[in-house]
């Protein structure tokens, strides 16, 4: 995910998207538990995704 698409996002959709990266990133540790879970880097992904949206969402409430 580029930082520019979270940018343009609104305060509403940048928590809904922290939400659906959690539970991707809870069933992709359920994969990798049962060792189903083929593309591991793609939980690392998913971790630096969650940051960035937790990142652009405090600067968007510092601004206001």
């Amino acid at each position: 995910m580029k930082i520019s698409d979270v940018r343009a996002k609104s305060i509403d959709e940048l928590k809904a998207e922290i939400v659906s990266l959690k539970k991707e990133l809870f069933n992709l540790r359920f994969q990798k538990a049962s060792g189903q879970l083929e593309n591991t880097a793609r939980c690392n992904d998913v971790k630096k995704s969650v940051a960035q949206v937790k990142t652009v969402l405090n600067e968007k409430k510092g601004e206001k």
